[in-house]
């Protein structure tokens, strides 16, 4: 009996994975375990093997681990052909090849593209090459700035409150240094959990010391005489004197290599369908091109097959299962990657855990504990459904949530409880900014069809 295309795939072909990342080793990890004995090489544009990023923003500003201590573990050997320190420049789909910024051409039956998110920097270049400017995102952006924090600063400003720029906030003040955190937003995190629980994370900064100056945008950074930063400057007319600054204002996804591919790749990232397989600019689905992490943006049957980036730990891992799962298999045996998103942060001293997609949510109910406490659950209600949950310090919850996501249960959600307070009886407006309005570190992007989406733009491929 003659070997189907994927058993021949899977003895003899070639897989490339562009992305030396959490999402690239886990489906290198996938790939062999799920039988495929061809050449593998991973390629990245950091010199390092794949790290853990998360550690970053905590235990390394912290001081308690180096840098170099982030690398993730190794669920198995992959024996692959690692090209570090040369990223990928470009992609010809129709002859299969990867182009690499040093001139090479890597060639592939199977390619796995999953290039992840880049800091977004400040936006002014000279300001941003100020001494003492840095942004939070590899492993030498963590190095860096731990060591400039060992040095003492008189004060750090970090620009943009979401998820990395508040963990940055809390390290400081467990350092002992003074922080300004100034965020164009009503407060922080409003973005990824809107005004409620965003009025909470503000009450917690400031208890802990935190000068948080909300509602304004720093306006131009400025340098003394030796190149190094000494002041920042607000559009409230306001300035604060500071030796380091964090440039925290969300990521860009690292597509633009693929600019003129013919694939269905932009800002918001790779579109692909549930089960990983990019599309290309003509809305057409390829056999041979999948995404995963970061970088993709897929449909979620959940969330009203809205077009979902998630910049989540868990989602890259998952996301890279099935990708890699998808294609070593034959098209019956293919699955799809309905992950129901969860989060975490630590930050000062309260662990805060979501799932499903609160940023979706118009209403919020406090269903369990309080506010004034710091330890509460809050649900968010979309269009009479449960569509995503918050806690602070009290996870316990969680699975129960998620659950009530993946059935997609009313809201609000029918049951009493001994830890309901008089705040939770009745559900509030979640208070999220508006849409066209960014605030700073989402990590939930949404995307694609709407029903207020009325224009849609091709961009040819160039050739």
């Amino acid at each position: 009996m003659a070997d189907s295309a994927v058993d021949a795939l899977k003895r003899d072909g070639r897989i490339v994975v562009v992305g030396a990342s959490l999402a690239g080793l886990r489906a290198a990890e996938t790939l062999r375990e799920k039988g495929f004995t061809g050449s593998l090489t991973m390629i990245g544009d950091e010199p390092y093997e794949p790290y853990d990023r998360p550690p970053l923003s905590k235990q390394v500003l912290l001081g308690r681990s180096p840098a170099e201590h982030t690398a993730l573990p190794r669920r198995r050997a992959i024996d692959a052909e690692w090209r570090l320190g040369v990223p990928a420049s470009g992609l010809d789909l129709a002859a299969r090849r990867v182009r690499l910024a040093d001139g090479e051409e890597v060639p592939y039956d199977r390619l796995l593209i999953a290039t992840g998110v880049r800091a977004r920097p400040w936006p002014n270049p000279a300001e941003a090459d100020l001494d003492g400017v840095f942004v939070l995102r590899t492993r030498e952006d963590g190095a860096a700035l731990a060591r400039r924090m060992a040095e003492g600063p008189r004060r750090v400003l970090v620009i943009g409150a979401g998820f990395t720029g508040s963990e940055i906030a809390s390290a400081c003040r467990e350092r002992g240094l003074d922080v300004t955190v100034a965020e164009r937003g009503a407060a922080p995190l409003v973005g990824a959990l809107g005004g409620v629980v965003g009025e909470v994370a503000a009450e917690l900064q400031r208890e802990n010391g935190v000068d948080l100056r909300t509602g304004v945008m720093v306006t131009g950074l400025e340098g003394d005489s030796t190149g190094r930063v000494r002041a920042a400057h607000l559009s409230d007319g306001s300035t604060v004197e500071t030796d380091v600054v964090v440039v925290s204002l969300g990521a860009v996804r690292n597509t633009e290599w693929l600019a003129g591919s013919g694939l269905g790749a932009g800002p918001r990232g790779i579109a692909c369908d549930a089960g990983c397989r990019a599309f290309d600019i003509r809305g057409i689905v390829t056999d041979d091109v999948f995404a995963a992490g970061d970088v993709a943006r897929s449909p979620h049957p959940l969330f009203g097959y809205q077009f979902i980036s998630l910049e989540h730990w868990g989602n890259a891992v998952s996301q890279a299962e099935t990708a890699a799962h998808n294609m070593v298999s034959e098209s019956s045996d293919r699955r799809p990657h309905i992950w129901v998103p969860a989060f975490w942060s630590t930050q000062f001293g309260v662990n805060i855990k979501s799932v499903g997609v609160p940023s979706m949510g118009s209403e919020i109910l406090i269903a369990q504990g309080s506010r004034a406490e710091r330890r509460f659950t809050g649900v968010y209600g979309y269009q009479g459904r449960v569509i995503g949950a918050v806690t602070f310090d009290n996870a316990r919850w969680l699975q129960f949530y998620e659950r009530l996501i993946e059935s997609t249960a009313p809201f609000p959600p029918e049951f009493d409880n001994v830890d309901r307070r008089p705040e939770g009886r009745q559900p509030m407006p979640a208070d999220f900014p508006d849409p066209s309005v960014p605030t700073h570190g989402p990590t939930v992007t949404l995307s694609g069809y709407s029903p207020a989406d009325r224009r849609m733009t091709f961009t040819p491929a160039r050739h």
